[in-house]
């Protein structure tokens, strides 16, 4: 019967962690600035050879 507690605290546990480590990550990211932002959609227009304007039409 204990062991049945443990394995449910080891699964449940595991999960909490892993959920805890992915929501500390995902609150620890930083926006990127705006100047890094717009240099990196003239990259990908240039990539994709078209700009925002032209999909839109």
């Amino acid at each position: 019967m204990l062991i049945d507690y443990l394995w449910l605290l080891v699964t449940a546990g595991g999960a909490f962690a892993l959920g805890a480590a992915l929501a500390y990550v995902v609150m620890r990211q930083k926006p990127l600035p705006p100047a890094v932002k717009e240099a990196q959609d003239r990259k990908v227009r240039k990539l994709y050879g078209e700009s925002q304007e032209d999909k839109s039409q």
